[in-house]
C-alpha cells in the first residue's frame, strides 16, 4: 500500500489535481481555529492533544476500514491521506515564482520569493551567487521537510505516522511564525526529525558526490545534537558541484543543481520501496 500510495500522490501533486482547501496546510489551518486559540496552546497538555488528535482519528478510521471489501477501502484511505500531506501547490508557486523573476533579471524580486519560501530563517545574503546557494539550500530542507520525511513516515508507520509528523511540521510553523512560544513544540520537531533526516541525507550522498558528501555527512549525522536542518543542506551542497558559471542567471544556477540533486535522492528512495515492497519488508 506504501509504495502505490506515494505514487499516486505524487503524481496528483504534479499535476495540481487537489484543490488548494483539501492540502494539509489548509486543512491544519480550518483545524486550528475551529478548536484551538493561542491561550489553549500556551499548556503542554493542550499542545499534546492539538498535535495527537488529528493522528488519532485517522487511527480510527483506519481500524474501521481495517478488512472491509479485501481492504480495499483501507488502501482508497491510503491514497488519500498521502495525496493530502503531499500536496503543497503554495510552495511550488513561490518557486516557480522566483525562478521567473531570476530569468528576467529582477533581482529583488528574487529577495522576496525566497524570502517566502521558508519564512522561519531570515535571508541573509550578500550577492546573486549567494542567493542561489541558499535558496538551493532550502530546496534541499523543503524536499526533506515536505516530501522525504512524510514519505519515510507513511512507509514505516503508515498514514497515522504521515499525519502526526505533518501535525508537528505545521504546529512548529505556527509556532515560530506566531512567536508564541508554545511549550514542547521544538523538541517534538527535533525528535521526529532525529532518524528520518539522517536517513534521508544519506541519500544524497548516494545520489551525488559520494566522497565528498559522506565525509560531512558523518561529521554532522553522527552528531546527536546536530539539528535535522543543518544536516540535510550541509549534506546537499558537500554531495552536489555546484557550477561556478553557466547559461543560467546567477541566482539559479546552485538552486537547479540542489534541485536536481533532490529530484535523484526521492527517485532513490522511491527505488528502496519498491526493492523493500518487492521483499516483503513494506507492505
Amino acid at each position: 500500500m506504501a509504495l502505490f500510495s506515494l505514487l499516486v500522490a505524487i503524481l496528483v501533486e504534479r499535476m495540481k489535481l487537489l484543490p488548494s482547501g483539501w492540502q494539509f496546510d489548509s486543512v491544519m489551518t480550518r483545524y486550528q481555529k475551529q478548536f484551538w486559540d493561542s491561550q489553549s496552546l500556551k499548556s503542554p497538555f493542550g499542545v499534546v492533544i492539538a498535535i495527537v488528535l488529528p493522528a488519532l482519528l485517522v487511527l480510527l478510521i483506519s481500524f474501521l476500514l481495517d478488512g472491509i471489501f479485501f481492504d480495499l477501502l483501507s488502501l482508497l484511505f491510503w491514497v488519500l491521506i498521502s495525496i493530502i500531506c503531499f500536496s503543497h501547490q503554495t510552495l511550488r508557486i513561490v518557486f516557480k515564482q522566483y525562478i521567473q523573476a531570476a530569468c528576467r533579471g529582477d533581482v529583488q524580486a528574487c529577495y522576496c520569493y525566497a524570502s517566502e519560501l521558508d519564512s522561519t530563517e531570515h535571508l541573509d545574503v550578500v550577492d546573486e551567487q549567494d542567493l542561489g546557494r541558499k535558496v538551493g539550500q532550502m530546496v534541499a530542507w523543503i524536499n526533506y521537510r515536505y516530501y522525504g520525511a512524510v514519505a519515510l513516515y507513511l512507509i514505516f508507520l503508515g498514514p497515522v505516522g504521515a499525519v502526526l509528523y505533518c501535525t508537528v511540521r505545521f504546529y512548529s510553523e505556527y509556532n515560530s511564525k506566531n512567536k508564541l512560544e508554545m511549550p514542547l513544540v521544538d523538541r517534538l520537531q527535533m525528535i521526529f526529525d532525529w532518524l528520518p533526516s539522517r536517513v534521508f541525507s544519506f541519500g544524497y550522498v548516494l545520489s551525488g558526490q559520494f566522497s565528498s558528501g559522506l565525509s560531512v555527512w558523518r561529521q554532522y549525522g553522527l552528531s546527536v545534537n546536530t539539528d535535522a536542518k543543518t544536516i540535510v543542506t550541509h549534506t546537499a551542497v558537500a554531495a552536489e558541484s555546484l557550477p561556478e558559471v553557466g547559461d543560467a542567471p546567477l541566482s539559479v544556477q546552485s538552486t537547479l543543481a540542489l534541485l536536481a540533486l533532490s529530484k535523484r535522492n526521492f527517485v532513490l528512495l522511491l527505488t528502496m520501496v519498491s526493492v523493500l515492497t518487492i521483499f516483503g519488508f513494506v507492505s
